[in-house]
């Protein structure tokens, strides 16, 4: 097939037509900046440009589309305008040019209105309790996407907390924030998670994307969340990243109510704040504060079974992978960037 990859330039964007590429397609992508993915046509522009949209889906039969806007804070208006109104864009270009399958990337944090998650699947997209810019925009692009499954076959794929080598936001403000000391444990950090290796989110993503293509239909329109299915407490997950990237584990607790308040307050405030931290983004916020102190881990039975998939590559070697990484450094010796 000759399939667009959207938001190419990012981690799981650069891993997944990468992966596409692999499996035999041509592999168009569409992003603002290059991918620096071998073997694949980059087309560079907006979501939020019509044109540009067009151009990217003109004479391709499958898109797989990660492009979103991603980050803790910011203006609402920023986060609809590529989030919903790009996705609706896409969808509606895909079907104008003749675009059978869509593959849309979603957030388990679509359906997550801050309550513990013990062993669900992918309940519903839901805009209005969702928290957060972020996750409010996804949640309406996700019903968005899921609704235009008719005259396209289309499937919502949520990878969550996806990591790896590489990774510029998850791994490097682990690091960076337990380097500087301000990394603590919520609570006693022993609320189970789920996360996603990086080579495993990628791999779920093309299962899909062949999925939609079987006569059977049975992920058109439907909703799946993706892990590594190897659920461990947020005190541990934190030890094995910083100790893959060299520094210390946190050691320093605040309860995890306390972080919640503080974390509403600080985003509240954030935009009009003089001072910011190096990243742009907030040391702490409400929705920050949840995943981290609440238990958030998947059934993957639909999944494993409906996608015909499962992870290869295990979360203790996804970490060796990573230390790995880390350790070659840049041709200079210096420390790669996701230290």
């Amino acid at each position: 097939m000759r399939v667009l990859v959207t938001g190419a330039s990012g981690l799981l964007g650069r891993a997944t037509a990468a992966r596409v590429r692999d499996a035999g397609h041509d592999v168009r992508t569409f992003q603002r900046r290059p991918s620096r993915v071998e073997g694949v046509h980059d087309v560079l522009g907006s979501v939020t440009d019509p044109d540009d949209v067009d151009r990217a889906v003109r004479g391709v039969d499958a898109v797989v589309h990660l492009a979103a806007k991603v980050s803790l804070t910011g203006d609402p208006a920023d986060f609809r305008r590529v989030n919903v109104d790009g996705t609706r864009a896409l969808l509606g270009a895909a079907a104008r040019h003749g675009a059978t399958d869509v593959v849309h990337v979603s957030s388990p944090s679509v359906a997550h209105t801050g309550s513990a998650i013990v062993g669900d699947d992918a309940p519903r997209a839901d805009p209005l309790r969702a928290h957060g810019h972020y996750a409010r925009t996804k949640a309406e692009a996700e019903l968005l996407a899921l609704d235009a499954d008719g005259d396209l076959r289309v499937v919502a794929v949520r990878p969550h907390l996806v990591w790896g080598p590489g990774d510029e936001q998850l791994v490097a403000r682990i690091a960076a924030r337990a380097r500087t000391g301000r990394l603590p444990l919520l609570g006693h950090g022993a609320a189970l998670i789920d996360t996603t290796y990086l080579d495993n989110a990628a791999s779920a993503l093309v299962a899909a994307l062949h999925r939609l293509g079987d006569d059977d239909g049975v992920v058109r329109g439907q909703a799946y969340v993706v892990t590594n299915d190897e659920p461990r407490t947020v005190a541990e997950l934190l030890a094995g990243i910083c100790g893959a990237v060299g520094v210390a584990p946190p050691t320093s607790r605040v309860p995890g109510a306390v972080a919640r308040g503080a974390g509403a307050v600080v985003e509240a405030a954030w935009d009009h704040l003089p001072l910011r931290s190096a990243d742009g983004e907030p040391p702490m916020t409400r929705f920050l504060a949840e995943q981290l102190s609440t238990a958030h881990w998947f059934d993957q039975r639909r999944t494993h079974a409906d996608l015909r998939w499962h992870p290869d590559v295990p979360l203790d070697e996804g970490l060796r992978r990573l230390a790995r990484w880390h350790r070659a450094g840049e041709p200079s010796g210096r420390p790669r960037r996701s230290a």
